[in-house]
């Protein structure tokens, strides 16, 4: 399925829903012009409980693969590495093909199926929350990867970079694509809170937001607390938003109502492709291959 926007298990295993004031301090940052800019953005929604493309499976959890041009990277990877490898199948996407991995936090939903992955390509960079359990870390480096411990902002590739570890609770990174047409910030489960974060996207590159996506962490939240959400991001000049995982049934409608055609309805097997010169245009199924 295709979306244009123009644009563990124990320690593989770990749960609330902290609020949109908790403090996101990022640590160092890095200057715009030393992110440079992605070729091109292509994300593939994996992993996901809510259903888009119907032969696609669907269960707790998240996972999201992003083509840059130049760089492909999973973030995240849900939580059962059957479901994980037979969608990513599906989407005509290899393990081989993986160089980097970015897990947001240490929860099983979202770190659950990298031992899928690593058992068959440990030939990749893994970038985890330097707060990760030791004994986690330990065990990814057992595959062989190059692991790296995320403290502050910092640069992955070329266009892309981690937020840093953010949130005084359950600490967490999320993903900030720097793109021709603004950023598009990825997220995980946004437990530091889906604006906070959205703020250090833009504090960090002095850029719009053009798209956030993933888990905004709203599924337990009031009307009147997805409303707040929902103008702070618009006072941040967010244009799009594609909220999925644990952002809940209301928040859904609720973003979708208020952002109309800037909402990109997501779930396991969306793909959003942005290039500078297309058009915006509505989800279509992948075709049979």
């Amino acid at each position: 399925m295709l979306v244009g926007l123009a644009l563990a298990v124990a320690l593989w295993h770990g749960t609330t829903r902290d609020g949109e004031t908790e403090s996101t301090r990022a640590g160092p940052t890095t200057e715009p012009t030393q992110i440079g800019l992605t070729k091109k953005v292509e994300l593939k929604i994996v992993y996901d409980n809510n259903a888009f493309d119907p032969e696609l499976k669907t269960a707790w959890g998240f996972a999201c693969y992003i083509d840059t041009g130049e760089v492909k990277i999973l973030f995240d990877t849900g939580g059962d590495p059957e479901i994980l490898l037979a969608n990513m199948d599906r989407l005509g996407i290899t393990v081989g093909e993986i160089e980097t991995i970015v897990l947001s936090h240490i929860h099983g939903d979202h770190v659950g199926g990298l031992p899928g992955i690593l058992s068959e390509n440990s030939r990749v960079n893994v970038y985890v929350p330097a707060s990760f359990p030791d004994d986690f870390k330990s065990r990814v480096k057992a595959y062989g990867p190059n692991l790296i411990e995320v403290h502050g902002a910092s640069k992955i590739c070329e266009g892309v970079m981690t937020t840093g570890e953010l949130g005084s609770g359950i600490r967490e990174q999320s993903l900030i694509l720097n793109s021709e047409r603004d950023l598009v910030v990825v997220t995980g489960c946004a437990h530091p809170g889906i604006a906070n974060i959205v703020e250090t996207a833009v504090q960090l590159t002095d850029r719009n937001v053009y798209l956030v996506v993933g888990g905004f962490h709203l599924g337990g939240a009031t009307r009147k607390e997805i409303l707040s959400v929902v103008e702070r991001l618009r006072s941040l000049g967010v244009t799009n938003v594609a909220s999925c995982h644990c952002s809940g049934d209301l928040a859904r409608r609720i973003f979708k109502d208020s952002f109309g055609a800037g909402y990109v309805d997501v779930g396991a097997g969306t793909i959003i492709r942005m290039e500078p010169s297309s058009a915006d245009c509505q989800p279509s199924y992948l075709p049979n291959r």
